[in-house]
């Protein structure tokens, strides 16, 4: 919808263009990467696994030797554009994730607290009566370089990084000492507490 200035078409213009081009970008397929297709079915094979996804009807993918490329059925659909776009990312995060794997760092903050793998399962002491033993899914690997610092990897993106988002959930960072998960190089917004609050009104006073 056009505003009196023209701005707001113009902005949202330039979104959907920005995810054409998302859409458009050819995907390289890395040497040792297995790509097969079957109808929707989109199947990606590498060195750190296996991976499949199945894109809506409205796309399809086309592969030759080195790239694959996802295409919009109807290119008149303008509405199809952010679904493009993701769609590609998403597959090129598979062909990257089956060649490199991706990974999370977490950090854990607070006196006494720290994690421990135990097997197949992490053991995180973060404030409560006892340990919280957490089963690491298949197709992750945990590694905890020292005590306080957790690093997640895996082939699957979204699988690594709802893990990472399922840890820190178990003790986000409160925002008085930073006490918690957090992931490594995230910035927690602290708050002044009571005694310190108290000690700037008697000041001020």
């Amino acid at each position: 919808m056009l505003t009196a200035n023209g701005l707001a078409a113009s902005s949202c213009a330039t979104c959907g263009d920005t995810m054409s081009r998302i859409g458009r970008a050819p995907i390289a397929i890395p040497a040792g990467v297995k790509i097969k297709i079957e109808g929707q079915n989109i199947h990606v094979e590498g060195a750190k696994g296996k991976l499949a996804i199945v894109v809506p009807e409205t796309l399809v993918v086309k592969q030759d030797l080195t790239q694959l490329k996802v295409e919009i059925k109807d290119a008149n659909d303008t509405t199809l554009k952010a679904m493009h776009g993701l769609y590609r990312a998403l597959i090129n995060n598979m062909v990257q994730g089956v060649v490199a794997g991706f990974s999370k760092e977490l950090e854990i903050v607070g006196v006494g607290y720290r994690a421990q793998l135990q097997g197949k399962q992490l053991s995180l002491s973060v404030g409560f009566s006892h340990p919280v033993i957490v089963d690491i899914p298949q197709g992750i690997t945990v590694e905890v370089p020292k005590p306080t610092q957790v690093v997640i990897k895996g082939f699957d993106k979204q699988l690594v990084g709802q893990f990472a988002a399922n840890l820190r959930r178990i003790a986000p960072p409160e925002p008085y000492k930073g006490k918690g998960i957090k992931y490594a190089g995230e910035i927690i917004r602290r708050k002044a507490g009571k005694a310190a609050t108290g000690s700037g009104a008697k000041a001020a006073g």
